[in-house]
């Protein structure tokens, strides 16, 4: 399944960005007025091969949650029965993401893809647990290969699922006590830059947590030989497998198989940063089909931003996770585009434009 989507991903095509930029220019609005709207309704039309893109409407949210056992590392002060007890506030709607979800009208899918319990069926909710939690990442590989590319293409499933089901846009969510530790072990890998630089609070942890943090992501690139920048795609996978999450493994695959059906997807925060350097040293035609939604408070987050060279629409200090900054970003995303469907030109319009 990996094989197969990869092979399908294709890059944005560069004869609908510049009929885009050609088109943004015969609005009735000044050039440039709108600023990184234009931007993105230009990038959209890349990625769908078409100018003006599809209007990405309905939207879909998919929250990957998962434990991790780096958390015995005492990285946050949360328990990890935290993210069980998360997973059922998601699917009873009472989280940040569903208030979120409903103002935009967005649906919320939640995916087990490791949660260290075993949840009971419910509505809104995926099974697809590859285990009860990764391994220590601070001691060896937090899971086999093997195992990350089945969490990559359950990732890859559950995308095809939605857009199967209609979703013309898929927003990235996550899940999981201690995957903000995991997140910056996977940012410096893929970035080069020191652990101390990438790794942030979290759910909010003292400084002397922080400076175990920093150490156990340290411990955790020099134990499993993570230390040079991951480029090649075999590099790129024994990194996620060394040093990742369940969840960050099938968000690589979510991206990568909404890019694959070319369907827009809007990246939440320093998780799904981590994920989309994965997904990018797999096939950087990828990115073509993302957008970030927003920047986190999480300094790993703006360290992966600037490597993918993605600008966030929305900065807000948030440091939630679950899709949250994602779904804030959506009807921005939706309003980059509609302008394209219904602005007029000046020709059409009667309208005189300024002169060259």
């Amino acid at each position: 399944m990996l094989a197969e989507t990869l092979a399908a991903i294709r890059p944005a095509d560069p004869r609908a960005i510049a009929d885009a930029r050609a088109y943004q220019d015969r609005l009735t609005k000044p050039r440039g007025s709108l600023g990184a709207l234009e931007e993105v309704a230009v990038r959209l039309s890349g990625a769908a091969g078409a100018t003006p893109p599809p209007i990405p409407e309905p939207a879909a949210l998919a929250i990957f949650a998962a434990d991790h056992g780096v958390h015995a590392r005492n990285v946050t002060p949360w328990p990890q029965e935290v993210t069980v007890q998360m997973v059922a506030n998601f699917l009873a709607g009472g989280a940040v993401a569903n208030a979120f979800a409903k103002q935009v009208g967005a649906t919320v899918t939640v995916v087990d893809i490791g949660v260290a319990a075993d949840l009971p069926d419910a509505p809104g909710l995926v099974k697809r647990k590859i285990g009860y939690g990764t391994d220590d990442l601070s001691v060896g590989p937090a899971m086999t290969v093997d195992q990350a590319v089945q969490a990559l293409e359950a990732g890859i499933s559950v995308a095809r699922e939605l857009v199967a089901g209609g979703a013309r846009c898929l927003i990235t969510g996550d899940m999981g006590i201690a995957n903000t530790t995991a997140s910056a072990a996977l940012i410096s890998a893929f970035t080069g830059r020191d652990p101390v630089e990438v790794t942030g609070r979290g759910t909010g942890i003292d400084d002397e947590t922080h400076a175990r943090k920093v150490e156990v992501i340290r411990e955790a690139l020099r134990v499993n030989g993570v230390n040079s920048v991951m480029t090649l795609p075999t590099d790129a996978l024994r990194a996620l497998a060394a040093v990742g999450g369940f969840e960050h493994a099938a968000l690589v695959g979510f991206i990568l198989g909404g890019a694959a059906a070319r369907v827009p997807l809007i990246l939440d925060g320093v998780i799904a940063g981590a994920a989309a350097l994965v997904a990018a040293a797999l096939d950087p035609a990828a990115l073509d089909h993302c957008v970030a939604g927003h920047r986190s408070a999480e300094v790993g987050h703006t360290a992966a931003l600037e490597h993918l060279g993605l600008r966030p629409l929305v900065d807000l200090e948030l440091r939630l996770g679950e899709g949250t900054g994602g779904l804030l970003a959506y009807p921005i995303v939706c309003a980059a585009v509609r302008v394209m469907h219904e602005v007029a030109t000046f020709d059409s319009a009667g309208v005189t434009e300024k002169p060259v």
